[in-house]
């Protein structure tokens, strides 16, 4: 079983749109890697948008759960979204598998 990190675009989506989608890419991520993965959990209920450089925070969660990652996958979108290209440049800077 392999741990994947997902990257994907949050902003303005509601939970349910975000929840579906990482299925979506979770089950993408078993089919490229022919084999059961664990999601890492990056989807955090705790965040209030109203909170000054709230995002900043939770960017470092989220890289402290990369930092466990086998491998990441990353959601359409994210070359619009600035937590997902430093996520996405971390995995390419330290060598972290990215699915296709």
């Amino acid at each position: 079983m392999k741990n994947v990190f997902i990257s994907q675009p949050m902003r303005d989506k509601t939970d349910e749109e975000i929840l579906a989608e990482r299925e979506r890419l979770a089950e993408k991520a078993r089919c490229a890697l022919g084999e059961d993965v664990e999601v890492l959990d990056t989807f955090f209920a705790d965040y209030s948008p109203d909170a000054p450089y709230q995002g900043v925070a939770f960017l470092g969660r989220s890289l402290m759960e990369l930092a466990k990652a086998d491998a990441a996958i990353f959601g359409d979108g994210w070359e619009d979204y600035r937590g997902c290209r430093i996520e996405h440049r971390v995995c390419s800077d330290y060598g972290i598998p990215i699915v296709d």
